[in-house]
């Protein structure tokens, strides 16, 4: 099912407001193991501190992975839109396309997808946001992380 609402460059980023909750009480969790480690300086406070850092660490490295899942299947469903979009004989320029320059040239519409590709390949731009400022026809993509 696809949603309605319209996206842009102002509104596509996306943080899931579970994830940040999550990190709130993580964080708050670790000042206040932190706190009792002061209080109460012992092996228990000290292991209390221990296991809310590693699990600070372990939800910043689950949001890296599950990014980085998704940008692997960004880039290959890009690379699949483009050999359909520019047509045969332009493997070689789809090869020279940086994996970030993949992900933002997502968002674009099949019409304005061969010029954007052209305009980053004559390295008239380069960066995802330069590439992002300069689609027109904005493909929403509300299905990601």
């Amino acid at each position: 099912m696809s949603d309605p609402r319209p996206q842009s460059f102002a509104t596509h980023r996306s943080i899931p407001k579970e994830y940040l909750a999550v990190g709130v009480i993580l964080t708050a969790n670790m000042l206040v193991s932190f706190w009792y480690l002061i209080q109460i300086p012992q092996f228990s406070t000290a292991w209390d501190v221990l296991v809310s850092a590693s699990l600070i660490y372990l939800w910043f490295t689950v949001r890296r992975y599950t990014l980085t899942v998704q940008d692997r299947i960004i880039r290959l469903e890009m690379r699949l839109r483009l050999e359909r979009v520019l047509g045969p004989g332009r493997e070689a320029d789809i090869a020279r396309l940086t994996p970030g320059q993949l992900v933002a040239l997502r968002f674009a519409s099949d019409a304005e997808l061969p010029a954007l590709v052209n305009a980053v390949l004559n390295k008239e731009m380069g960066k995802q946001d330069e590439i992002k400022k300069r689609i027109t026809d904005w493909q929403a993509d509300w299905l990601r992380i």
